[in-house]
């Protein structure tokens, strides 16, 4: 791809990634992306940093996410290696490179692949998302130019995925703060209690059912009633 033409195509798919509603649709959008801006990338998966693990979300196809996946079982593979050390990766033929015998194995033997491009996911250098990944069925199918393009196309995907996440979680922050907020107005209303004892009352109910005050909260709008009476607040 010409430089005027990757910066047109990277122009349109920054809009595109920006329209995305959630976490999921710009996951997907990234790989159905990504192979747009190589000459040889037959898959693409996005491997995320959760709390207690490391997961492939989205990916071409199920196989390759399962296999993805398997790199942070195994401890393996070009992904694992781009996320905890080295922020880029490239495998020239997985049939020859003897850095991560198992998971390349299966890659050449179930899917075909050959080379490999991952770049970590950040938009900080303390805070990664994960690792963008690519393979083709070519040996050596990517140059030193794809490295570069690939730096720049990962960088927007970090940049746009960080914005999806925290977007989400603010929403997920704001529904839940005013779904409690409806519940202790009706707990308030019902029991005749103040705003400190209603919020008490939740938490009372939620720990003894070892349920999430959000979900608890709406529970009790949508039914129009409490799973147990509120204890009276202490004097």
């Amino acid at each position: 791809m010409g430089r005027e033409d990757f910066q047109r195509r990277l122009a349109e798919a920054v809009r595109e990634l920006h329209d995305q509603v959630d976490p999921p649709h710009t996951l997907q959008r990234m790989v159905e992306i990504t192979p747009e801006f190589f000459d040889s990338c037959d898959f693409v998966g996005v491997s995320l940093i959760e709390p207690d693990r490391i997961r492939t979300p989205a990916a071409t196809n199920e196989l390759l996410r399962q296999l993805d996946d398997s790199q942070f079982e195994l401890e393996q593979g070009p992904c694992y290696e781009a996320i905890r050390n080295d922020p880029v990766v490239i495998i020239g033929d997985l049939a020859t490179d003897s850095r991560w015998p198992i998971w390349g194995r299966a890659m050449v033997l179930e899917l075909g692949v050959r080379a490999s491009l991952s770049f970590r996911l950040f938009t900080r250098h303390d805070r990664s998302w994960g690792a963008l990944n690519l393979y083709s069925r070519t040996p050596h199918a990517f140059s030193e130019v794809d490295v570069q393009h690939g730096q720049v196309v990962a960088a927007m995907c970090a940049v746009a995925l960080a914005k999806a996440i925290n977007d989400h979680q603010l929403a997920t922050a704001l529904e839940s703060r005013t779904v409690i907020g409806q519940a202790m107005g009706m707990l308030m209303e019902r029991y005749g209690l103040d705003e400190h004892a209603a919020f008490a009352a939740m938490r009372r109910i939620s720990s003894q059912d070892n349920r999430k005050l959000r979900d608890l909260a709406a529970q009790i709008v949508s039914d129009r009633d409490t799973p147990i009476a509120p204890a009276p607040d202490p004097a």
